[in-house]
């Protein structure tokens, strides 16, 4: 509908300039919005105001100017008003709003979707964990928001690649590796002090267990550092493993899985410091070098390569970005836990000294913590990870679906509170249930009218759907007709929060219109099926929400 309403408004424009009621030609882009108060209207514009300086006249005649020169052609204007200093809002008749139903059923589960990326090509990287433990729950506010994200841009016309980076190289996998090394010399009878910097979890004493029945006692007489690094590198593999485990059973499956060991493997970091140290973008100073982030905004300039010549996480980071840059992505989207915050202005420095546009073509999501509670308090669960709770541990009590959806109830920058009782409740208390329930509720609707005969098929009959009369019907459709406007702001400002908002929104419309008129009417068979026809689209537009954020849409419940 608001393509319809820009074009009446930009013909009354042109009209209005050749009669010689606006003086100037020129005219800003014209924005047409749905307004917050639904008695304003189904459509406003802020034309009038926004061009009062160019036409210089007040924004309430250019306003009455406009509704003197549009013309409506097809009729779907019922009226218009002038509102507080120059709104122009937009009464739809409503029967104009009937067809846009029958492009619900024939886009089916392409409705919503775009081409505004136009193949513009992202990547998204997210989750990366170092592969030194199990998933956390806030690992899984990370997995849901960038899995979704990628789920929408790729619904409006991106090209986007999933990515997981594994930090397979430096300090803490050493720590990993040396962890497991004193669990395993313990269980031979070599008791050691643990170091309060290495990881505590059960799950280094089952490795340690694993490692001693695969090779015995003989690491004991391996050198200190190859014996730890023959740990590690079993850790981590295996860790890895169940963090791939742990993803795919929360639905979460990337396109690429990309080493940070293959950086050095291949050059790439040596390589990449040499090119900015030619570039005198890399000094030595007190036996270290230094990048000059300073030059790009930074507070400090960083350490890439420490006094005893190692090199830092910043250093790899450098060239892993570089990498992404070189493999064709035109913009980089990089899905971070909150505590990463004060690493950005570095990240940026080093990308746009390689040459990159860094507030065109990088993007960090901060997510915050998640706050897990049970029946309002906070939770006690028994975990073998340590002092954390799993994510495998909350996808096991809730299910996945529960999980994804909560995780994406708030805007990622908010703080979430997770209530596992909550999550676990066959009620409207439980958000994922609500919405949820609707998909079921309808399929079960559909089934006993074609089970009764009063419809052969779901489709388009104009008599039975102009039959659509009631306030709550055309408000539904209405709502609908927002779907595809908010998947494109879901996917331009990178939040996934506004589907979830709008499914909750469209429940609970449908809730509200099915507590009050029946579907199935026995005596009154072009009604029902004007009435299934509409309750299918709702069906349809939830299983679309739903699959961009990686939940399912049952049939039954």
């Amino acid at each position: 509908m608001k393509p319809k309403i820009r074009i009446c408004i930009a013909e009354a424009l042109n009209r209005a300039h050749e009669a010689g009621a606006l003086p100037s030609s020129e005219w800003p882009p014209i924005e047409v919005e749905a307004p917050k108060i639904e008695s304003h209207g189904d459509l406003s514009t802020n034309i009038a105001m926004v061009m009062a300086k160019i036409q210089k006249m007040a924004p309430k005649k250019i306003a009455q100017i406009l509704i003197d020169h549009i013309e409506d052609r097809e009729s779907i204007i019922a009226r218009t008003e002038i509102a507080g200093p120059g709104f122009l809002n937009f009464f739809i008749h409503p029967e104009a709003w009937l067809p846009r139903l029958n492009e619900i059923h024939e886009t089916g589960d392409r409705y919503g979707a775009s081409e505004v990326g136009k193949g513009v090509r992202y990547q998204v990287e997210y989750v990366s964990s170092n592969p030194t433990g199990p998933l956390h729950v806030g690992h899984g506010r990370g997995a849901a928001v960038g899995d979704s994200v990628a789920n929408i841009l790729r619904f409006c016309g991106y090209d986007v690649q999933k990515e997981y980076y594994i930090n397979d190289s430096g300090r803490q996998i050493r720590t990993l590796g040396l962890s497991v090394m004193i669990r395993y010399k313990a269980l031979l009878g070599q008791e050691e002090t643990f170091p309060a910097e290495c990881y505590q979890g059960d799950y280094i004493i089952d490795m340690a267990e694993e490692i001693r029945e695969k090779h015995g006692d003989s690491l004991l007489s391996e050198p200190e550092e190859e014996a730890v690094l023959t740990c590690a590198r079993y850790a981590a593999e295996q860790i890895l493993k169940g963090i791939e485990s742990d993803l795919a059973d929360f639905g979460v499956r990337f396109d690429r899985w990309f080493s940070e060991q293959r950086l050095y493997d291949e050059g790439k970091v040596e390589k990449t410091l040499a090119a900015m140290k030619e570039r005198g973008l890399v000094y030595e100073k007190e036996g270290a070098l230094w990048f000059k982030t300073t030059d790009y905004g930074d507070e400090k300039d960083r350490v890439v390569v420490r006094g005893n010549g190692q090199t830092t996480y910043f250093a790899s980071d450098i060239a892993y970005h570089i990498d992404k840059y070189e493999r064709g992505f035109d913009r980089v989207i990089d899905v971070w836990g909150a505590d990463h915050h004060g690493y950005i202005p570095r990240m940026r420095a080093a990308i746009e000294a390689s040459g990159q546009k860094s507030d065109e073509q990088f993007h960090v999501i901060l997510v915050q913590l998640v706050n897990l509670l049970r029946g309002g308090t906070p939770a006690a669960m028994s975990t073998r990870a340590g002092e954390f709770v799993t994510l495998k541990e909350v996808v096991d009590e809730v299910g996945r679906d529960a999980a994804r959806f909560l995780f994406l109830i708030r805007h990622y920058e908010s703080p979430l509170d997770f209530d596992l009782e909550v999550a676990k409740q066959q009620t409207n208390d439980n958000p994922v249930y609500y919405v949820q329930y609707v998909h079921a509720r309808i399929s079960s609707i559909i089934e006993k009218g074609l089970e009764r005969g009063l419809i052969s098929t779901i489709e388009w009959q104009e008599d039975a759907v102009r039959l659509l009369v009631e306030p709550e019907e055309i408000g539904l459709i209405k709502l609908m007709v927002r779907y595809p406007e908010t998947v494109e702001m879901s996917a331009k400002n990178l939040e996934p929060h506004r589907i979830t908002y709008f499914l909750m929104s469209l429940a609970t419309a449908f809730h509200a219109y099915y507590n009050k008129h029946r579907v199935l009417t026995d005596d009154a068979p072009l009604l029902t099926a004007g009435r299934l026809y509409l309750v299918a689209a709702v069906r349809k537009v939830i299983r679309n929400g739903l699959s961009l954020l990686g939940v399912s849409a049952p049939e039954k419940m």
